[in-house]
């Protein structure tokens, strides 16, 4: 009889606890989800930046390939058998001097070997033959580039031939230095359309003392169709533009966002222009814009 009233108190004192821990895991998750309640949902984390004044250029971003200035491939004088190759890739070379003896083939009769000289001065970029090989004044020998000024061949499509003309200044940018823009200058544009690609070929003069690009290089070229210097500016993605084509831009204002219309002058895939509604050094939501809209809650960092 007592051991059956000890075990009925056991299970009493572990029902009341057990109730007390839900009683008290309750109340915990009730706060949890008042605070959660609490919160505001349609309050929008943004980032705030400034209007700066500073130099912009309008780039026209085309592709091209970068060629040497001065390309000559070697063929031989003669047909005969590759006596052998002078000069490794990579070796300078003047204009005259012999890269490759070639062996007349011909039976009872001795020759001297005929040398395969360069053309203009430069570097052997490529060797095409081996020692032995059967060659005729058909066959390549050797390439040599003078790569000291190298150009890029770029395809102008015909809706932007208006604004590309000689002299214009551009930038080169290459994977291998996805950092550093090289600056050139136009200095041939094709005066007639392709009718088959609808565009205009171009070359771009870069000086290349450096010895950094190279021939085969593939290029993005940035020509410059616009500059303003002094500009009042943001950035690019701070402006957007509503169904009627007004541009426009959202202003912080005691933690909510402000619709401004403002009109745009040039820009690039970093900045634009603003000619008017926004000021120097005024506020501006530059980040967080997605469905944002006039009298927005906010919560910004700089």
């Amino acid at each position: 009889m007592i051991m059956h009233m000890k075990k009925t108190s056991i299970y009493i004192f572990l029902i009341f606890a057990a109730a007390a821990v839900v009683t008290v895991t309750s109340g915990c998750r009730n706060k949890e989800l008042e605070a959660f309640n609490n919160l505001e949902k349609d309050r929008f984390q943004v980032k705030i930046g400034k209007a700066q004044v500073k130099d912009i250029e309008d780039n026209l971003i085309l592709v091209g390939t970068i060629k040497a200035l001065d390309e000559a491939t070697l063929y031989p004088r003669i047909s005969g058998k590759l006596l052998k190759n002078l000069l490794t890739e990579g070796a300078s070379v003047k204009k005259d001097q012999a890269v490759a003896l070639v062996e007349r083939d011909e039976v009872g009769t001795v020759f001297e070997p005929a040398p395969v000289p360069s053309t203009i001065d430069g570097v052997v970029g490529h060797i095409y033959q081996d020692i032995g090989s059967n060659v005729t004044p058909q066959t390549p020998i050797a390439l040599v580039v003078n790569q000291g000024q190298i150009r890029v061949a770029v395809d102008v499509p015909e809706r932007y031939v208006s604004k590309v003309f000689r002299n214009q200044s551009a930038h080169i940018k290459v994977d291998a230095f996805p950092d550093k823009l090289f600056s050139g200058k136009v200095y041939r544009v094709s005066p007639v359309i392709d009718t088959k690609s609808r565009s205009a070929d171009m070359e771009i003069f870069v000086d290349n003392t450096k010895g950094l690009l190279q021939s085969g290089m593939f290029a993005e070229v940035r020509l410059i169709v616009g500059a303003k210097a002094g500009a009042v500016a943001v950035p690019a993605e701070a402006v957007l533009r509503d169904e009627k084509g007004s541009n426009y831009i959202f202003v912080p204002a005691n933690n909510t966002a402000v619709r401004r219309d403002v009109k745009t002058g040039i820009g690039n895939a970093d900045d634009i222009q603003i000619t008017a509604g926004l000021n120097a050094g005024e506020d501006v939501i530059i980040f967080g814009l997605y469905g944002l809209k006039d009298g927005s809650k906010i919560k910004g960092t700089e």
